[in-house]
């Protein structure tokens, strides 16, 4: 939101509103304690269940599925309320807290206070209920009786917060954020320069390049290198730009607004120098990085397999060394931007050792391909895989056939490291993909309400009756929550704090914002959505994916709870 926009905002006070809770800071405050009490006792009630001798145990962890899921997300809506009511004290310390912003933290509490008594939805026909959770009524009953809980359950997202809401959406047509996002000046500008780039480039030619299912031109991807897309996060001693995650977050949601390809074209990058900076020798680190930076070459990562997915103990594709080099044998797939990459970040088994310790990390160099000969070689082939949506980059399923690495290219120097160096990028790439799923959140955000203001219907513009205003409200209120749970992970990561459980928690909530906001976006659109023509045919696929990669949800939801359930954080 420009300073113009974000003052527009602020006039008249939230207290002239009417609607709006004059002692909302601590409302917030008061019913997150609520939920944090709330939460103890389902963490207790499900840790009863999968507990073997005082231990988490695998088996009861299985056997318990729904409710142990649940409890992640119980926890994933605690922790966005908490920053929700952060962003609020800190904002209005700034004094920036306005109309806009008051009543956008007002309906998420109410909204989300509510799901928490009554029933979060984990997917669609999935609702985890208190019940499930091992609460009993009196302890549904004690947390609305709370009075920082009543309030805002009754008073905080009601039909006229709902309806003034919608007057503040469309009065800010075409703002880059609903409700001031709360970041320095710095990310600001960067998301203005972001949202230039996007608009002229990107936005008018995406949905082309989704339906011929075409690659993103060369000459976008170099003209996002002199932005410093590629560059953002590295330090500047390696060509970088030596920016913290937040920066990314800004600039990975902007893109995706643009189209999720192109926000995602960082990731490889991302994914690429954190693996290098973390567990890179000297000299690799001297070797790639500035390349990474410049874009001067095009990184991708081959992790999964057939049959594999999220189970990489089970990882079969071996690196065999002989002399000076590896020879590579065995198949991976969903490999994305695979035939013009430059150099593969490669997860091989280089040795008998089980399970995760056999695995290592090469940094295998390959010229680029095109469609035509898509890997050209030696020792590697492997053909497309034709995609729903989140296209042009292409996704890949690839063979290799003592397919050679050079033995300097083992990242670190070490074998059997490739695991845990693995591991250290999964904070970064979660906080960007939910940084990129607010982006497209954002895109059907905006593509919906532009369509409910200009289509009539009954003598009048759609977007006045409730029923479709309310559908974007909600997606500018949760995106909102979205944001301020990102940022939250980004800020920890930057601090140098552990931030796996925040990462996953911002991508888990974030990816079902965004295929809600696409879902709800085409309903808007009618049938008109539904055809091919309009681009919100395009976002919907593209937001499905946000729940399947880098973790699907109840891998996610798995990895959450049982780290709480273990006395994580």
């Amino acid at each position: 939101m420009s300073p113009a926009d974000s003052a527009a905002a602020k006039s008249p006070a939230p207290a002239a509103e009417g609607i709006a809770l004059a002692d909302l800071l601590a409302l917030t405050a008061q019913s997150v304690e609520a939920a944090d009490t709330l939460l103890a006792k389902a963490r207790a009630a499900v840790f009863a269940r999968v507990a073997k001798d005082g231990k988490v145990a695998a088996a009861a962890i299985e056997r318990e599925q729904f409710a142990v899921h649940g409890f992640a997300w119980a926890a994933t809506y605690v922790e966005a309320l908490r920053q929700m009511a952060a962003y609020a004290a800190r904002m209005t310390q700034e004094k920036r807290f306005g109309a806009f912003e008051t009543l956008i933290v007002q309906a998420a509490f109410g909204e989300y206070l509510n799901q928490l008594a009554g029933g979060i939805p984990m997917s669609q026909g999935e609702i985890v209920r208190p019940a499930d959770l091992g609460l009993t009524e009196d302890d549904v009953a004690a947390f609305r009786a709370a009075p920082a809980v009543r309030r805002l359950t009754e008073a905080g997202f009601t039909p006229a917060v709902r309806a003034r809401l919608a007057e503040l959406i469309a009065a800010h047509a075409g703002a880059a954020t609903y409700g001031d996002a709360g970041l320095e000046e710095t990310y600001d500008a960067i998301r203005e320069q972001m949202r230039r780039f996007a608009d002229a480039e990107v936005i008018p030619h995406a949905h082309e390049w989704h339906l011929k299912d075409d690659y993103i031109p060369m000459p976008v991807v170099e003209q996002m290198a002199e932005l410093g897309v590629f560059s953002l996060t590295i330090p500047e001693e390696y060509g970088g730009l030596g920016l913290g995650k937040e920066s990314m977050c800004v600039v990975s949601e902007e893109l995706s607004r643009g189209y999720i390809g192109v926000g995602s074209l960082g990731t490889r990058s991302e994914i690429a120098a954190e693996l290098i900076l973390g567990g890179g020798t000297e000299a690799q680190k001297d070797k790639w990085l500035p390349k990474i930076a410049s874009g001067e070459i095009l990184p991708t990562a081959v992790f999964t397999e057939p049959n594999t997915g999220s189970d990489l103990a089970s990882l079969r594709t071996r690196g065999k060394r002989e002399g000076d080099v590896y020879k590579i044998n065995g198949n991976k797939t969903w490999i994305t931007h695979a035939a013009r990459a430059d150099v593969m970040t490669l997860l091989c088994r280089t040795n008998d050792q089980p399970g995760y310790k056999g695995l290592s990390m090469l940094l295998a160099e390959k010229p680029r391909g095109d469609d035509a000969n898509p890997f050209p070689a030696k020792g590697m082939s492997g053909g497309e895989i034709k995609v729903l949506g989140y296209r042009g980059m292409k996704e890949f399923e690839i063979g290799f056939d003592d397919f050679e690495v050079k033995a300097e290219n083992l990242l670190g120097g070490e074998e059997g490291q490739g695991f845990k160096q693995l591991m250290q990028t999964f904070e970064s790439a979660r906080i960007q993909t939910a940084a990129r799923a607010v982006g497209v959140a954002q895109s059907a955000l905006e593509l919906g309400l532009r369509y409910a203001q200009e289509r009539v219907q009954f003598g009048k513009p759609i977007f006045d009756f409730p029923r479709v205003n309310g559908k974007l409200v909600m997606m500018a209120v949760e995106i909102m929550v979205a944001r301020q749970l990102t940022y939250f992970a980004a800020r920890e990561k930057d601090g140098g704090r552990r931030c796996d459980l925040e990462a996953g928690m911002a991508k888990l909530l974030a990816a079902r914002i965004a295929w809600a906001a696409a879902d709800n976006a085409l309903q808007i659109h009618g049938g008109n959505g539904f055809a091919l023509e309009y681009p919100v045919s395009r976002v919907l696929c593209d937001a499905r994916i946000l729940n399947i990669f880098e973790g699907a949800a109840e891998i996610q939801a798995q990895v959450i709870a049982r780290r709480l359930l273990e006395g994580g954080n």
